[in-house]
């Protein structure tokens, strides 16, 4: 995208989904089928589901999504959902078309940054905020997800309504605690995947590659002209925003921000050689979590339209063509003829569904360990760890012996 967006323009989900739909409504008008590659998930997300709708008193200048990014935006153009002909034949398919009032409710605008978000009030201050105008927001988020904590408040002060309204609202329109309803019913999905093992090896190969391409160079030069000014500020770039958050950065900071006669010395090597290997940890981490999302949000929900995910094996490369683009010909030609393809998709039947999300799980405290912890899960996995067993013998014993020193001795 380093020729599409300038590294330091802010760029979300919104800009994207914005970007990407007339091209998709272009080709759907050209009876031609969009196919959405991927990549980043939650983007796909965005394209797939109607998570993001005009704000019914505005004029559509801004729009913003869950994650609390905001984009300025020029009106709203109107996008014509495609003929019926043309349903059916879409792989990861998306069109926005006109609002009927009850759909309005699906997502939401937002006009300007609130004044709290500026880093003076603590994450305990904002979230006690939030506790007074939005209780059950506040139940399902952790003081510290400051981020989420600051997006909800600015919901509330731009809207007049709270998030957790929104998002029951959402749920009632036929969508779930994850977002609107599906945007066409007849979209799939390929899921490319492979051996854990075989995927681990290919991600370590790849930044291999990137690093034999020049990374570490282009890494230098962005540090130079982009990065700088926050070393001559005395301060740390800001890797929670924009591409410093992409993986690859902040893997290398102690690296480039050494002087360039120390980058070439026992010590600058030792970062180099550390910073490749965060990158590819990093890198085989973020593979996993994709995997989780996929399974989480896409396969095991018993609340969401889902369209069908097909999984395609690609562990060995040299049976491409049979085991992945074969099948995947197969599977639309399938879905374009409306049929129902010959290999099963992982939405059916599948077992240890999952419903719960920030919409519906709520925070727990733990006494003991004077920590909050969201969702059962959490839950469950504290009061079962070790940590906390430790935690709670040690009071135990502290209490014992609070209550022996404030024993009164009998009198003889």
């Amino acid at each position: 995208m380093l020729d599409v967006v300038d590294p330091l323009v802010n760029y979300c989900v919104v800009d994207y989904k914005k970007k990407a739909l007339p091209i998709m409504n272009d080709l759907m008008s050209r009876r031609k089928m969009p196919i959405i590659v991927g990549g980043t998930n939650y983007y796909i997300e965005s394209l797939l589901w109607q998570i993001l709708v005009e704000d019914p008193e505005a004029s559509g200048n801004t729009m913003r999504h869950d994650d609390g990014h905001f984009v300025d935006r020029e009106k709203r153009e109107c996008e014509n959902e495609a003929d019926d002909n043309n349903k059916g034949k879409i792989i990861a398919q998306s069109s926005e078309v006109p609002l009927n009032k009850h759909e309005r409710v699906n997502t939401y605008t937002c006009h300007k940054k609130m004044k709290f978000d500026d880093s003076i009030e603590t994450n305990e201050a904002l979230h006690k905020r939030l506790l007074k105008v939005d209780p059950e927001r506040a139940r399902r988020l952790h003081p510290n997800n400051r981020r989420k904590v600051i997006r909800s408040l600015e919901v509330f002060e731009n809207h007049g309504t709270t998030l957790s309204d929104i998002l029951r609202a959402q749920r009632n329109a036929g969508g779930s605690g994850l977002g609107g309803p599906l945007r066409f019913p007849n979209s799939l999905i390929l899921w490319l995947r492979c051996d854990q093992k075989v995927l681990d090896e290919r991600l370590d190969k790849r930044v291999d590659d990137m690093l034999h391409a020049g990374l570490v160079q282009e890494l230098l030069d962005f540090h130079e002209r982009y990065n700088k000014q926050w070393i001559e500020r005395n301060s740390s770039p800001d890797y929670t925003k924009g591409i410093f958050q992409s993986i690859g950065f902040k893997e290398f900071h102690n690296y480039l921000i050494l002087p360039e006669d120390e980058r070439n010395s026992e010590k600058g090597q030792a970062l180099l050689k550390q910073g490749i290997e965060d990158l590819k940890l990093v890198t085989r981490r973020y593979a996993r979590r994709q995997q989780r999302w996929t399974m989480n949000r896409f396969i095991r929900r018993a609340d969401r339209q889902v369209p069908p995910v097909y999984e395609l094996n690609c562990t060995n490369i040299d049976e491409w063509n049979a085991k992945v683009l074969k099948l995947a010909i197969e599977i639309v030609d399938a879905n374009l003829r409306g049929e129902k393809p010959e290999q099963r998709s992982l939405t059916e039947n599948i077992e240890n569904e999952k419903c719960t999300d920030s919409s519906n799980e709520e925070a727990n405290w733990c006494e003991i360990c004077e920590k909050v912890l969201i969702g059962e899960l959490q839950w469950r996995e504290h009061k079962n760890g070790a940590k906390h067993k430790k935690m709670t013998e040690k009071k135990k014993i502290l209490i014992a012996a609070a209550l022996d020193q404030t024993t009164i001795p009998p009198i003889f």
